[in-house]
């Protein structure tokens, strides 16, 4: 009996081995791998219709509350590009993170080499994934080393994770801290690892291109496709946030509430090839 459970056992775990490696994405064929044109992805900030002022902006919710971004930051990663035809081409994940930094010029695009073709929506995750979350410390480097200044203050050494998506700023809706400051705190992050399961943050975001122009890269000719990302859906989106009632949300169950407003962030504005 017990060597019937062995058994089957082995088998299962085969068969669960062999499926997992089905599901998991991989290079589909007919690119040219080597020979590869620079695509740039531009993620514009925004409030609503207008430009995200960092310390000068007010805003309002949906609530009536008014407030002011004094930071933003955010993870992207996992970058595929598909053509009209269906076929992907998958970012070398070593070349795939990337976080954006709401005033500074030279952090607010994801550039790759990708095949040169016409592309017709991409996708992206708004976090980091699990895999690369809980790699050796020696595969996550540049924006994604713990230890270094470009990914300073989004990292929780406490719990080992990443903050995926970091805004703080002020609203007389937030209650006084000990300065007297009305300051609000959202840090966002969760895997859903082994730690804490059932706090899952990572969004997948699509974006079809064609109605406002794929992407053409090409060497020797930029393509640049420019992302508005409007950050007043983090507190106006699908869950709408009181401030007052939620001014510091991290590492909670209620991170889910605020994370289920990415998606409607993102919104393809146009292509320039």
């Amino acid at each position: 009996m017990k060597r019937h459970l062995i058994i089957y056992s082995l088998i299962t775990a085969a068969c669960t081995f062999v499926m997992t490696a089905c599901v998991k994405e991989k290079q589909e064929p007919g690119f040219d791998t080597g020979n590869l044109a620079p695509l740039s992805i531009e993620f514009d900030n925004i409030v609503g219709g207008q430009n995200l002022m960092l310390g000068t902006g007010h805003y309002q919710t949906s609530g009536g509350a008014t407030y002011t971004i004094t930071q933003l930051q955010y993870y992207i990663s996992n970058i595929t590009l598909t053509k009209a035809d269906g076929t992907k081409y998958v970012v070398p994940q070593d070349s795939s993170y990337f976080l954006i930094r709401e005033g500074e010029s030279h952090a607010n695009r994801a550039i790759v080499n990708v095949p040169e073709g016409d592309y017709s929506r991409i996708s992206f995750i708004v976090g980091v994934d699990s895999l690369r979350s809980t790699m050796d410390i020696s595969r996550r480097t540049g924006v994604l080393d713990p230890t270094g200044t470009e990914s300073e203050g989004m990292y929780w050494g406490w719990n080992s994770g990443y903050i995926f998506f970091k805004m703080e700023g002020i609203s007389a809706a937030a209650p006084a801290d000990p300065t007297g400051q009305h300051k609000f705190r959202y840090h966002i992050g969760g895997f859903g690892g082994y730690d804490v399961p059932s706090i899952n943050n990572i969004k997948k975001i699509t974006l079809d291109l064609s109605e406002r122009g794929v992407a053409k890269p090409r060497r020797g000719r930029k393509s640049n496709i420019h992302l508005m990302v409007d950050i007043d859906q983090v507190l106006n989106g699908l869950h709408p946030i009181l401030i007052a009632e939620h001014p510091t949300v991290m590492f909670s169950e209620f991170s889910q509430v605020i994370a289920d407003n990415f998606p409607g962030m993102f919104r393809h504005d146009h292509t320039e090839n």
